[in-house]
């Protein structure tokens, strides 16, 4: 429907139109059954590596990459261009426009190196981090690893309309009607290429989503797998909730589990430590629970209360009657030797309590309410905690154990080590706390640049029932974020000493207001002052450097060790990390052979990652022979028999690319090598290296 509605706009005749449209509002509302979904406007690529000429497509760098012109002519750096439907000119300047390729042009890929870290220059094992749009990169990973891939971890775009993902280079937000097909034919499209890289035999697909989408997903990913065994956990990430108006407070997501072949849950390691009862802050952190706000989600007007500190012991002394919308906190009743505490952020932001000043009373009886760090010049002076209901519950319930009080009357609990052999489908695991575990752990790493982390150990779990047993394992994340799926196979191989290599995918977006606000300043996408505030750059990068060096990004040590073991934070990861970007090449050069110097990572990558990622000058050469990264490049056929003498020198060498356009030499030269892998090449880049091609 979304399509005949872009159509029928473009006729002419008002009155054609009007009866059209009329007829298509007929059909909108027939019933259906099943998954049913519309496909949508194909998703258009700007391709920013290809420079602008004449009879390209090309977009305005301002404007949405799917409303694009072709070029008639270019004089005197202007463009004269053809819209889409042919109907009319118009005149851009060349700087002002990006090449642009629809969904079924082919395109032609390459990785161009951006960064990298290298914390264990003696191991061969490279993590990657690719910037691209994901649908790219995934069909660039097919050519690499189609049925190799162990593990795909994916944390998708929520779809809650509050403008958290792209379709078409626009936001996708509430008013949207085709909203919900517009996901399902996004995600659609990436699980068709992702269902290519699962090793058929042995693999799983991991997805997270909310109640948003999850009855969706699930019929997707049934209809997508057939062959496939699901599940779905129920996981809390939020144990204080997510309050929403007249509706339940969400504390949990879900988390699909797909199993291919001979995949299987591995029984849950009986824990070496008994694991503490986690404290929560008790003030909301979201600002739809400020004080005063009556939007959906905010707390109630009886939630701003005063919490009586006294100032010699630190204890909690007395919860106060609620300050009401429009009275002064400063107003409140004043108790001798005590501050009363109010729930203030440090930019003097007043929110809300997580609970009702009852409930407040009955967890300061039972020692589930205490005052922590104390900061006599900030406007709440005393940080307030308090356990969950649902850690309660589990202290009720024998799960917990109480093992004594402290001097200000809170109790120190424990959940025993050995509690669980097998994992359940209910997941309240305070380990799983997004805001303790993630935004607190990636917080001093980078700064408040990301504002919804996954917990660190939340991934760890998922992908340790799989692969804990595979210290080989290949894991692919493209949805990548701040990174946390690399940081969670880092501190994994680092538990077990194993070999696991992780491919994370995001792209370089920034938030809609930081774009409105660079746009603002005169700057577009592809600039380098827009680009260095995308989520690659600004998030996800730093996030990996600092968590594999053990520092912040001003240098600084990170405090503190990672739960459950003696590994300190600031030791970092015995890890190394390539860091592309996917761009695009002229297809006229490519089948020129002038671009191996820009394909020599995307070798690197299909010879398995080896060793740090090599690099070349512009000087011609016969052949590579790269023992460190285990393949070897025969770039001059002539030169095939001094080639398989280097290659018997190194025995090491595990993949060979051959770059000739005859089958039959090419058959002939690796019937003489001793290799596992060999790759014909570039009868062949215009083949095996094309994407977006029709016929996917």
């Amino acid at each position: 429907m979304a399509i005949l509605d872009e159509l029928v706009t473009q006729i002419e005749n008002p009155d054609l139109r009007a009866r059209i449209a009329a007829e298509v509002e007929k059909l909108a509302k027939q019933k259906k059954f099943g998954l049913v979904f519309e496909e949508h406007l194909p998703e258009c690529t700007p391709l920013w590596d290809i420079p602008v000429k004449k009879g390209g497509k090309v977009a305005l760098k301002t404007g949405q990459v799917s409303d694009f012109y072709t070029v008639l002519k270019i004089e005197d750096g202007i463009a004269t261009c053809l819209n889409k439907d042919k109907s009319a000119t118009a005149e851009f300047k060349v700087d002002e426009l990006v090449s642009v390729a629809e969904f079924g042009e082919p395109i032609y890929p390459y990785l161009k190196p951006i960064d990298k870290v290298c914390n264990a220059p003696d191991s061969d094992l490279w993590h990657t981090l690719i910037e691209a749009d994901n649908y790219h990169a995934l069909q660039l990973l097919e050519y690499l690893y189609a049925g190799k891939v162990d593990c795909i971890y994916i944390d998708p775009p929520y779809n809650t309309g509050a403008k958290d993902w792209k379709y078409n280079n626009n936001y996708v937000d509430n008013s949207d009607q085709y909203r919900h097909s517009k996901w399902l034919s996004f995600m659609q499209k990436r699980l068709k290429l992702a269902k290519k890289l699962l090793n058929p035999r042995d693999s799983v697909l991991i997805v997270t989503i909310d109640e948003k989408e999850y009855l969706h997903l699930g019929c997707l990913l049934e209809e997508m797998f057939p062959e496939g065994r699901m599940q779905m956990v129920s996981s809390v990430i939020n144990p204080a909730g997510a309050g929403r108006q007249a509706e339940f407070s969400r504390t949990d997501e879900y988390i699909f589990f797909v199993q291919l072949g001979d995949s299987s849950i591995l029984p849950e390691s009986r824990e070496q430590e008994n694991i503490p009862v986690i404290w929560d802050t008790l003030r909301r952190s979201s600002l739809a629970n400020a004080r005063g706000m009556h939007g959906k989600g905010a707390c109630g007007p009886n939630q701003f209360y005063p919490i009586y500190v006294n100032d010699k012991t630190g204890r909690i002394e007395a919860i106060g009657e609620p300050v009401f919308e429009g009275i002064d906190r400063h107003t409140a009743p004043q108790r001798d030797g005590c501050t009363a505490v109010f729930p203030v952020r440090p930019d003097g932001t007043e929110m809300n309590w997580g609970i009702k000043p009852e409930e407040a009373k009955e967890r300061l009886k039972g020692g589930y309410l205490k005052a922590g760090k104390h900061s006599p010049s900030a406007p709440q002076q005393y940080v307030i905690s308090y356990v969950t209901g649902g850690n309660i519950k589990d202290i009720e319930a024998g799960i917990a154990i109480i093992d004594g009080y402290e001097e200000d009357g809170s109790v120190r609990a424990y959940y025993p080590k050995g509690r669980d052999k097998m994992p359940t489908t209910n997941w309240n695991r305070p380990s799983h706390d997004a805001q303790r575990y993630g935004t607190n752990i990636i917080k001093p790493m980078i700064g408040g640049r990301f504002p919804y982390p996954k917990s660190v150990y939340a991934i760890y779990d998922c992908l340790k029932f799989f692969i804990a047993n595979k210290n080989d394992a290949l894991v692919v994340d493209f949805f990548a974020g701040s990174g946390t799926t690399l940081h969670a196979i880092n501190l994994l191989n680092a538990d077990d000493d194993g070999h696991r290599r992780c491919i994370i995918v995001t792209n370089n977006e920034v938030s809609d207001a930081e774009a409105k606000n660079m746009s603002g300043q005169g700057l577009h996408p592809g600039d380098e002052e827009w680009e260095k505030f995308g989520i690659a750059r600004y998030v996800t990068w730093p996030r990996t450097v600092c968590s594999i060096e053990g520092h912040d990004i001003n240098g600084s040590p990170l405090k503190g060790n990672y739960l459950g073991s003696d590994l300190p934070m600031a030791d970092g990861f015995k890890a190394n990390v390539a860091y592309f970007k996917l761009g695009f090449l002229d297809k006229n050069a490519v089948a020129l052979g002038r671009q191996f110097r820009e394909m020599l990572p995307t070798l690197w990558m299909k010879a398995g990652a080896h060793g740090a990622c090599p690099t070349i000058g512009e000087e011609q050469v016969d052949m590579l022979i790269l023992p460190e990264n285990k393949f070897a490049v025969l770039v001059d056929e002539k030169e095939y028999m001094a080639f398989a003498e280097k290659l018997d020198e190194h025995p090491e060498i595990e993949t060979v690319f051959i770059i000739t356009d005859s089958e039959s030499g090419y058959r002939d030269m690796i019937a003489g090598l001793d290799v596992k892998a060999s790759y014909q090449l570039y009868r062949d880049y215009l083949d095996n290296f094309r994407i977006n091609a029709a016929r996917r």
